[in-house]
């Protein structure tokens, strides 16, 4: 029985997508029980050309998009392409290892609450140390991936709650996409992730990670590198607008003191890396997405029904900060 498909966004990803395809075929058990889709962001590096040549075991099906279009929009066509349980988003720059596919299954059918379950990210160059074991968001503002740069034999062994699950590497059950919507493609790329995985803990859902699952990530597939304008602009943007559409307005005036100090020492650390100008014009386009037309229907409604959740969210929202700063 087929209950997942797997959906790879692509954008000239030629040195890493057939690796990645690869690996899926390779996975134990997995290759005949999966569905994978590829969704094309408009490459011009001959990596389609891949695909469309490769013999493959794989249930395969490539979406070809005019343009680069972003990660939200490709892999919501993905999602929307898809007619399986689960749906399992997955970076072209990452390989999988093992019962990747089994585990991750195994862990989203333990609680039905469960809306996501984020792998085990190792680093490809470094296996031996954590790309991140799904996404934290605090009350100062940031995201950050749990662990990243540990060594794995030292952290992350067990399974256990996250904030949000990190699109590169998780599952998700398909059917709650309905209730509280899809990627929302006002983020283009980065960020997207926190924001579903926000709404679904605001419904009472649960995002897990799955220690038993492991994948090997390159990094920086798309964007090129860890820090560089697009990436800064986009991101600061984006930081803006998630705390407009989830924070309500009592929420945001309690943690407004945090943000504000979590944003200036970012303001104070891109000026230092020589990205200033860059950080701050990113803050301005969020504050300007927020107070336009077209992102007001996307602002999620506070709901009496949910206070008890919003309580949860406040409360790991500040622990969240403990976490980034000492553990």
């Amino acid at each position: 029985m087929i209950r997942t498909t797997v959906i790879i966004p692509n954008y000239n990803g030629i040195d890493y997508l057939i690796p990645c395809l690869d690996s899926l075929e390779q996975t134990t058990d997995a290759f005949d029980r999966i569905k994978v889709i590829v969704v094309d962001n408009g490459s011009d590096d001959g990596s389609v050309k891949q695909i469309e040549e490769r013999e493959s075991r794989l249930d395969l099906k490539l979406i070809k998009l005019d343009e680069n279009t972003g990660f939200a929009y490709a892999v919501n066509r993905g999602i929307e392409a898809s007619d399986t349980e689960f749906v399992l988003l997955l970076n072209n720059d990452i390989t999988v290892d093992g019962d990747f596919i089994i585990n991750l299954e195994n862990a989203i059918d333990s609680d039905e609450k469960n809306f996501s379950v984020n792998s085990k990210m190792c680093q490809m160059k470094s296996p031996e140390l954590l790309d991140g074991t799904g996404d934290h968001y605090c009350a100062l503002g940031w995201a950050y991936a749990a662990y990243k740069n540990r060594k794995v034999s030292d952290v992350a062994k067990k399974d256990c709650l996250i904030f949000s699950a990190c699109g590169g590497a998780s599952i998700y059950r398909r059917k709650i996409f309905d209730e509280i919507g899809m990627f929302d493609e006002e983020h283009f790329a980065y960020l997207e992730d926190v924001d579903v995985g926000y709404r679904a803990l605001i419904r009472g859902y649960k995002n897990i990670y799955c220690a038993s699952a492991v994948c090997f990530h390159a990094g920086s597939g798309f964007s090129g590198s860890r820090y560089n304008e697009f990436k800064i602009r986009l991101a600061s943007r984006n930081s803006i607008y998630i705390i407009y559409k989830n924070m309500p307005f009592v929420q945001l005036i309690i943690n407004l003191p945090f943000l504000i100090t979590g944003f200036l020492i970012k303001i104070i650390f891109f000026l230092l890396k020589g990205y200033g100008t860059v950080y701050l014009s990113g803050l301005i386009q969020g504050f300007k997405l927020c107070f336009s037309k077209k992102t007001k229907e996307h602002k999620v409604g506070f709901k009496m029904r949910y206070f008890a959740n919003y309580i949860k969210i406040q409360i790991l929202l500040w622990v969240n900060i403990i976490r980034r700063l000492f553990v």
